[in-house]
């Protein structure tokens, strides 16, 4: 009998919640459109309106904050644009900051002209530098516009959190708007939009344990809002139109629902798992290197390069060894690539590595089975090289 596949790709997408998966089954008897006043219209919007509750309750933003859209990368560029209101006074913001490290639907700056982006660097460890941050800013036109600086909580591939309170007072202080890309942290770390000093936070619904195909942009007030995106019947306040995907925003808010109160004995349980991957993989091969390990992480992410394999023979051997693990990013349409996160932490990305990512259902027999083929795959490598 062939062995059960083994799934630690968890960061690319996590496998559908039960919870969620049992709210999108009761939905799909709500056939009514959310925007119709007769009782089917008003069930559906119920059901919208309950998901947002749950979602803004993971976030601690305010539900009237939260904006349903397609996924984090329309979040992303809804929020990532020049133009804003006050209310209904125009706000011009001239220049984008954004890290080295970002994701690429931050990356790529949304609706900013290329020459109105700047990289902030990040140290070796992988954290983006507040002191250049400051400088930049300092430096920075008013006259021109405000300054947007988007910095994510934590890296997709590295894991690594960022110190996004302190970066917001830094940003604050020159009266800058601040985003947050959430969407690795959201369920697997405390996380408030208050507390630190986001003005707009991403979320992402398939990260976290929901549906594909949604997403939220939610901000600290409703006084101050980006142009948006979508522009037709004025759903979501008219702040992104197009008939809300129900069936998907149900198994979001059930997801973010089940993600909040499992959070501290999960997380716990899976940064334990974790640290014994990683203390057997080093013990199978001394000379792995493990990014970011010094440094504060999200408890269910490892990456690491293996001298002398490169990132797509690693991520093939590990599926021919029935364990799906990734090369980075997964967002890119399945091509393996050299890692800008490494370039930017002074590796060289010729290196390449690898990402494991652990779920709530992954076990102390599922890390056993991840080193042991781990440790096959990194013997073939010592083996190949002999015979070089």
């Amino acid at each position: 009998m062939a062995a059960t596949r083994l799934y630690l790709d968890w960061n690319a997408t996590a496998p559908l919640h039960p919870a969620a998966r049992d709210a999108m089954l009761r939905a799909m008897d709500i056939h009514g459109n959310p925007n119709s006043v007769h009782g089917e219209g008003r069930a559906a919007r119920a059901a919208v309106e309950a998901a947002r509750r749950q979602i803004a309750s993971l976030t601690g933003a305010e539900p009237a904050h939260v904006v349903f859209t397609s996924g984090a990368t329309e979040a992303a560029n809804m929020v990532l644009t020049p133009e804003f209101r006050m209310g209904r006074t125009p706000l011009t913001v001239s220049h984008l900051y954004i890290s080295a490290v970002e994701h690429p639907a931050v990356r790529e700056g949304g609706r900013f002209a290329k020459d109105r982006i700047s990289e902030i660097p990040v140290t070796s460890d992988g954290v983006v530098d507040l002191a250049t941050l400051e400088a930049m800013l300092s430096a920075h036109d008013k006259a021109a516009g405000l300054p947007m600086v988007a910095i994510m909580l934590a890296n997709n591939e590295t894991g690594i959190l960022q110190p996004v309170a302190e970066a917001a007072q830094i940003v604050h202080a020159v009266g800058g708007l601040f985003v947050v890309d959430a969407v690795q942290a959201a369920g697997r770390v405390p996380l408030d939009i208050n507390a630190i000093g986001a003005d707009f936070l991403i979320a992402s619904s398939h990260k976290l344990g929901g549906p594909k195909g949604a997403g939220a942009l939610m901000s600290r007030g409703e006084v101050l809002m980006p142009k948006p995106l979508i522009h037709g019947g004025g759903q979501e306040k008219g702040h992104r139109s197009g008939t809300e995907n129900t069936l998907a925003i149900v198994g979001f808010g059930a997801a973010a629902e089940a993600a909040l109160a499992d959070l501290d004995d999960l997380n716990a349980g899976i940064a334990e798992l974790r640290d014994r991957l990683e203390d057997g993989m080093r013990l199978a091969a001394p000379d792995v290197i493990i990014h970011g390990k010094g440094g504060a992480r999200v408890p269910n992410t490892s990456f690491f390069t293996l001298p002398g394999l490169k990132s797509e023979t690693g991520q093939i051997a590990f599926d021919l060894e029935g364990v799906a693990i990734s090369a980075g990013s997964a967002c890119s349409s399945g091509k393996v690539g050299e890692s800008h996160v490494l370039a930017a932490m002074g590796c060289d990305p010729k290196l390449g590595a690898l990402r494991i990512s652990l779920g709530p259902t992954t076990s102390e027999a599922d890390i056993d089975r991840a080193i042991a083929a781990f440790a096959r795959i990194a013997g073939r490598r010592k083996l190949a090289g002999a015979a070089a």
